[in-house]
């Protein structure tokens, strides 16, 4: 199976006539989708997909196309239409393949075989299981939204005229539900979620019981009155926050003058409680990969170390433009040309616990959820304004529910304002983190 897809990928590399750089990478894939409402499967879903995408480069200009097979004539044909395409594209110096840079791929075991052994059966049966166990948890639990199986597998294959070769394989498997409690008066929703490389690892009872927890505790909730006050970000919440982070740190972001951390390098942007890292060499992370999408060793990448930033993301031709290495951090599909992203961003963990961050924060606001954070945030400024919902935080301990408030403040005040980072690590995708405890955050409420 390894030799299949790399071998394709070489004879189409290999190809590559007098003068021009030939990249291509190939890939497949499948995922199954179980979805469960009311005791019964609302949907059972399978796909696979399989392509080519090839880069020609030549005289500094980029062609590309993509096939969506892995048919020989098709590569072939993908291949000649990538040619035609060269031609058209605008001239820069900083066009052209990766080349190696000697950094040594890491070991990565990320196909598991309890995933491929896993019986479509037994995967309706655990979705079917989770939302019993959420239905009987609570009386106040009235109602599953829904209860969700994924997973997915897939292959890829690189390999360059320029000498670059690369293959992986990886798998991962999730659990998700959202609960809906109530008191006779009003409904709450809210989910669990659990992602592992093998459903042994999946923990069902957990994944029910935070459905169940986070629904039936925001019961009653009400807005409260507006300050300035200290808040705890819940791990799904630092997750969030940290997409965003990631997006600001990617070299296309900088040079396209759209990250307002372009121009700080080596400058304090954080408190010293944090430290960034994006390290697809984890083997815990479910973004794992031993090579980045243009073929280089993955590494890891420490962004922000101490509060102090490091570097951003890289992948060749924006390294390029900037006069900078590539930090092994090309993402892509077949269907595109490869771009610099987070790939397996995490915090390193602090020392405390759920309870130890709530101690920290003394009196304040847990957050548990935000609403329009994508739309919300200025990436330039910084400058974000959110709904949120949690639970009001009195003397180091959770309170009374709260909704219907905003919280405020720019992203470079609040990570100088991160008070305690939490060492209960959580897995939401590809991003590995736990809570954050953050100062000086303006609460709009009644």
């Amino acid at each position: 199976m390894t030799q299949e897809l790399l071998e394709l990928a070489r004879r189409a590399a290999g190809q590559a006539k007098a003068g021009e750089q030939v990249e291509v990478y190939a890939s497949r894939g499948e995922s199954v989708e179980v979805r469960v409402h009311a005791a019964e499967v609302e949907s059972l879903t399978s796909a696979s997909s399989a392509g080519v995408g090839i880069r020609v480069v030549v005289d500094h200009r980029q062609g590309f196309a993509w096939g969506a097979s892995l048919d020989e004539d098709i590569v072939c044909d993908t291949l000649a239409e990538a040619r035609d395409n060269a031609p058209f594209g605008e001239p820069a110096d900083w066009n052209g393949l990766a080349e190696s840079d000697g950094v040594p791929a890491p070991e990565a075991d990320l196909d598991r075989p309890g995933l491929s052994a896993f019986a479509t059966d037994d995967k309706v049966e655990l979705a079917l299981r989770l939302e019993a166990t959420v239905r009987g948890a609570d009386p106040r639990i009235k109602g599953v939204r829904s209860s969700i199986w994924s997973d997915g597998r897939s292959e890829r294959a690189i390999a360059t005229s320029t000498g670059l070769e690369a293959w992986g394989r990886s798998g991962s498997c999730a659990l998700s539900v959202q609960a809906m409690a109530t008191d006779g008066t009003e409904t709450r929703t809210a989910g669990g979620s659990g992602v592992e490389r093998e459903p042994a690892d999946l923990d069902l009872e957990e994944i029910a019981r935070e459905a169940v927890e986070r629904s039936t505790r925001l019961l009653g909730a009400r807005p409260i009155p507006s300050e300035r006050c200290t808040v705890v970000f819940e791990p799904q919440v630092t997750a969030a926050f940290l997409a965003i982070i990631g997006s600001l740190v990617s070299g296309s972001a900088v040079l396209k003058g759209r990250s307002l951390f372009d121009g700080r390098l080596g400058e304090q942007v954080a408190a010293t409680a944090f430290t960034l890292v994006d390290d697809p060499t984890d083997p815990e992370s479910i973004g794992g990969m031993a090579h980045d999408g243009e073929g280089l060793a993955s590494r890891r990448n420490v962004v922000i170390e101490a509060g102090t930033l490091q570097t951003f993301l890289w992948d060749a031709t924006t390294g390029r433009r900037r006069g900078t290495p590539s930090t092994g951090s090309a993402v892509r599909g077949y269907r595109s040309t490869p771009s610099p992203g987070v790939r397996s961003l995490s915090i390193v963990p602090g020392a405390s616990d759920a309870d130890g961050l709530l101690a920290s924060a003394g009196d304040g606001f847990l957050v548990q959820s935000l609403k329009g954070l994508n739309s919300g945030v200025n990436r330039v400024s910084g400058d974000f304004s959110v709904g949120a919902e949690g639970m009001r935080i009195r003397g180091g301990v959770l309170a009374e529910p709260v909704a219907g408030v905003t919280i405020a403040s720019t992203l470079p005040r609040m990570l100088l304002a991160v008070r305690d980072v939490g060492r209960d690590v959580r897995r939401m995708g590809s991003t590995r983190c736990g809570g954050l405890v953050v100062g000086d955050i303006a609460l709009g409420g009644s």
